[in-house]
């Protein structure tokens, strides 16, 4: 695995320069302000990275005013308390996707958010202050604790909420496995663990944010 500064280098490269690849590495929120974001942006982010999943983003995008109103503007405690026959009239309603599953995942969600909430005070404040560091074990307990925030679309919803992290993109997997972190796409228990080791080691050398290593690594495939 080489170090970084090489990694950069040919990121810069493929997009035209230093200069040229900063200017395309977001702004992360402090971790601070992705704890006090309220439980209902954490329940619809999770929401539009679900209904995102296998369809095209731009529909999502498009009809989310109409999803924002028919659950109510996401609100945990209200949805969690739901009765089934509200969310069998949502394969109904056409302001969102009809999506049997995917709209019962907004229950399911809602409920392990208010639990969250009572635990932790709120849910936010439990799930924004799990370190970058272990990214890996974050997505496990989404997982197998949420709905349908396995794979990709947990770590998107990690990204969009503004939580610091890596996307294991095509361009991202192809460069790790270029650096002889991983042979292969990273699915099993023992990859994750050799995946987040490497971003630790970029981050402790460089100090760069984890989102921005992984924008990097990426930009150095393509």
């Amino acid at each position: 695995m080489r170090h970084f500064a090489e990694i950069e280098t040919l990121a810069a490269n493929n997009k035209g320069g230093e200069a040229a690849m900063q200017a395309l590495l977001q702004t992360v929120p402090d971790q601070s302000e992705v704890m006090a974001l309220p439980d209902d942006r954490w329940l619809a982010n999770f929401a539009r990275c679900i209904f995102n999943s296998g369809f095209n983003w731009k529909v999502i995008e498009k009809k989310w005013p109409g999803f924002e109103e028919a659950f109510h503007g996401f609100n945990p405690n209200f949805l969690a308390m739901l009765p089934d026959e509200e969310y069998e009239a949502l394969l109904k309603d056409t302001r969102i996707v009809r999506h049997g599953a995917k709209i019962m995942s907004v229950r399911d969600n809602a409920i392990w958010l208010v639990e969250l909430a009572r635990q932790h005070g709120t849910a936010a404040k439990f799930l924004g202050a799990w370190p970058a560091s272990d990214q890996i074990g974050l997505l496990e307990l989404m997982k197998k604790q949420g709905s349908r925030l396995g794979g990709n679309t947990g770590q998107y919803a990690l990204r969009f909420i503004g939580k610091d992290g890596f996307i294991l993109s095509a361009d991202v997997t192809n460069a790790l496995m270029r650096e002889g972190v991983v042979a292969k796409i990273p699915s099993s228990k023992k990859d994750m663990t050799a995946v987040q080791a490497a971003f630790n080691q970029w981050h402790e050398e460089t100090g760069r944010p984890y989102t921005h290593l992984s924008r990097i690594l990426a930009m150095s495939v393509g």
